[in-house]
């Protein structure tokens, strides 16, 4: 593990790399999750930035998970946008995973919208359904703010009371309203992967309070938490995970199901980026 002099300038390295590539600072950042890699399509791009070519970034190893950072902006507002994000199950620490929200950071980044593909828990949820993130359960066997704390990024004890900004959620809402866009709403459970889950385990986390369950956002959210970014959630629901009606899972259909919620989802991010 770094020690907090390494990782300060490990942050800024990568932060004046970036910065020297982009026109206009950009105060909102979006990471897109597995099979919403398209959801770039309303952005007007100024630049693009291979992960591989940015000084002590991980690298991507997921399949359908780009590795670019995408500069530009979304209804006239200038975003950074990572297409393609980094996982526990990828062997990646959670000091590596929360890297790119610390190089928000230094970027001038102060709201984060996440987006991920997840299973579905609640019984009231269907495949395709979108999901805003109101809260999370931390089933990591670790977290980015474990070992020295850096003063500067925030505090040692951050609170995590509202980790998903409630503004944020009353605007997510709004927007869905105004598009005639169901949103359903709920806790999402991050879980290490990358296996799926027993029917067992689906229900224990049924039992726990969580609707919804992925393998990624929780680190992130947390790191954001702790350096002050808003953070704001989406989850697609591409299989259902009711322990007493499993199927087998199809990896294919659940990317086609994530594409096809993709434009609507692209729609309720444009309108929350436009009010921003």
């Amino acid at each position: 593990m770094d020690d907090v002099a390494t990782m300060r300038k490990k942050i800024d390295e990568a932060a004046q790399y970036i910065t020297a590539r982009v026109d206009s600072p950009a105060k909102i950042g979006i990471i897109l999750g597995t099979g919403l890699q398209s959801l770039d399509e309303g952005i007007d791009l100024e630049g693009t930035v291979d992960y591989e070519d940015i000084p002590h970034f991980p690298i991507s190893t997921v399949e359908n998970h780009t590795g670019k950072l995408l500069l530009g902006r979304l209804e006239g507002k200038p975003v950074i946008c990572m297409q393609g994000r980094f996982h526990y199950y990828e062997g990646y620490s959670f000091q590596e995973i929360a890297f790119p929200i610390r190089v928000f950071k230094k970027l001038g980044v102060d709201t984060l919208i996440v987006s991920n593909a997840c299973g579905g828990l609640n019984p009231n949820f269907v495949s395709g359904d979108i999901v805003l993130i109101k809260d999370h359960i931390n089933f990591f066997p670790g977290n980015p703010l474990i070992g020295p704390n850096d003063n500067d990024l925030g505090p040692r004890y951050p609170d995590m009371y509202g980790v998903y900004d409630f503004d944020l959620i009353k605007l997510a809402k709004e927007i869905a309203i105004e598009q005639k866009v169901r949103l359903q709403e709920g806790v999402y459970v991050g879980v290490p992967g990358p296996m799926l889950e027993t029917a067992a385990e689906y229900r224990m986390f049924r039992i726990m309070g969580a609707d919804v369950v992925g393998m990624s956002t929780v680190p992130e959210v947390i790191a954001a938490r702790h350096c002050g970014i808003r953070a704001m959630g989406f989850s697609i629901v591409t299989d259902m995970g009711l322990p007493d009606a499993l199927q087998p899972l199809n990896i294919e259909e659940v990317i086609a199901i994530a594409g096809k919620a993709e434009p609507v989802l692209r729609e309720i991010i444009a309108g929350c980026v436009q009010r921003m």
